[in-house]
């Protein structure tokens, strides 16, 4: 019967079978066939270092589970909902081919350790595929600063011009977001390098197993200390979705100002036809659809963090029928991040920047009147004072339909004697621009020593590589 084949003696008769195909997780966890087959090769292999099954024994496992392996991956292989999920079907196909042998596989560990370590085994993988898509986008916009030192556009503040600066330097602050969503990932590998094989259902097994053994087959740092703990946790799951949550929240800003950035009113940009679709009835429309996608998938991602939270957060040790929905989320995130961070890194890469529409913006505005202000301050006048006069001529400007370099030498000693005529140069963008010396800041110079450090950072990552 199918409850003899997977539970034992213990149960009589079938199970329900809206039961089963409902506690069924083979389609979501057949994801990590390839992790199954592997943490089972390197039980077995364990199980024979230490004498607990013969090397003949072990032979006869380890190559079945590399036959199905390959036939897997040759999409030759299929599994049953009626086998429950991964393990079980894994290990039905393994039977089917080496008979009674199989049986043996199984000892000293229990499906929860086993499909902890599965997960763990499948973020291990990705994780390091993430950090170098992290390192190509980061790439690519440092491409992109570089050619753009010197490309002047609107700060902002409250969506509304603040002050000029330099584009390189707008994009360099997503650079460093990203150094960050890569340290992020980066530490998490420490949590997902973990080895829960051996912890068994959660108290650990009387067969003399050497789990460190197992961890070093499967190229993890170490076993977890605690068997409870092992099972138990999804901690390093947890993190995966946080960092990724941010790492799309960061996305999706930058997704959000393309789209601004890209209409008719800004133009400040235009990306692509490859990354842009038309209208079905308005023939001139260009629209941004993989940016609204990308802010669109964000939320999704949000949303698996939120679920796998909740789902933790009242249960107790150790492991619960609950943790079955632990993995989807997680796919699904690393099925979404991947191909964004593809597609992201080229889009930037074709992305046309209209640098001439950007300087008009800061022609015809008032953002070079904190200038104005620092100009009288620099000169004694308290700071506030100059604020105020500083407000005033824009009040006064606005007022005259013009600009404040557009106001002439006598006008502005009606507010103060302490102009001069070199007033006007200090109010041009990129004199405001070259003028800022503080570290981290717009100008020219410090957002060139931005590039030149993130250029050595990455070409000296990739010498390391090499």
């Amino acid at each position: 019967m199918m409850s003899e084949k997977l539970w034992g003696g213990r149960f009589n008769g079938d199970a329900n079978d809206l039961f089963l195909r409902l506690g069924a997780s083979i389609n979501v966890d057949i994801k990590m066939a390839n992790e199954d087959i592997e943490g089972s090769i390197a039980h077995a292999t364990m199980l024979s270092h230490v004498g607990i099954i013969t090397e003949a024994e072990k032979d006869q496992i380890v190559n079945g589970l590399k036959e199905i392996k390959e036939e897997f991956n040759e999409g030759k292989v299929h599994f049953s909902y009626q086998n429950e999920d991964i393990h079980m079907n894994v290990e039905t196909v393994l039977t089917e081919k080496i008979g009674a042998v199989a049986g043996k596989l199984h000892t000293a560990r229990s499906r929860n350790d086993q499909v902890a370590l599965d997960f763990h085994l499948y973020l291990k993988k990705r994780l390091p595929q993430i950090l170098e898509l992290i390192r190509s986008f980061q790439s690519e916009l440092v491409n992109l600063a570089d050619e753009n030192l010197e490309t002047i556009m609107p700060g902002y503040t409250h969506l509304q011009h603040a002050q000029p600066i330099s584009f390189a330097h707008y994009l360099m602050a997503y650079y460093e977001m990203l150094d960050r969503d890569y340290d992020r990932f980066e530490f998490n590998q420490k949590h997902t390098n973990m080895s829960p094989i051996g912890a068994a259902a959660l108290a650990g097994t009387t067969f003399p197993i050497d789990p460190h053994f197992t961890a070093d087959e499967l190229g993890l740092d170490a076993p977890y200390n605690n068997s409870i703990d092992a099972v138990s946790d999804r901690d390093f799951a947890i993190e995966f979705l946080s960092n990724a949550s941010i790492l799309m929240m960061h996305l999706s800003r930058l997704c959000e100002e393309i789209c601004l950035w890209s209409s008719y009113e800004f133009k400040y940009v235009e990306l692509s036809d490859a990354f842009s679709t038309g209208s079905s009835i308005m023939p001139q429309k260009k629209n941004p659809d993989m940016c609204e996608l990308i802010r669109g998938k964000t939320g999704v991602v949000y949303g698996h963090l939120n679920a796998l939270l909740a789902t933790m957060k009242s249960l107790p040790l150790a492991y619960n029928k609950d943790l079955q929905e632990d993995k989807a989320g997680v796919f699904d995130t690393v099925e979404n991040i991947e191909p964004i961070l593809q597609l992201m890194t080229e889009m930037i890469a074709t992305m046309q920047v209209n640098k001439d529409l950007m300087l008009q913006a800061v022609e015809k505005d008032f953002s070079n009147a904190t200038e104005l202000a620092d100009y009288l301050s620099a000169k004694g006048l308290p700071f506030r004072q100059a604020h105020r006069i500083a407000g005033e001529l824009v009040a006064k400007c606005i007022t005259e339909n013009c600009y404040l370099q557009d106001l002439s030498l006598e006008q502005l000693h009606n507010y103060s004697d302490l102009f001069e005529e070199d007033i006007y140069e200090d109010l041009k963008p990129h004199v405001a621009i070259q003028r800022r010396k503080s570290y981290g800041s717009t100008g020219f110079n410090e957002v060139h020593k931005q590039i030149e450090r993130a250029k050595e950072k990455l070409k000296g990552e990739m010498n390391h590589e090499e």
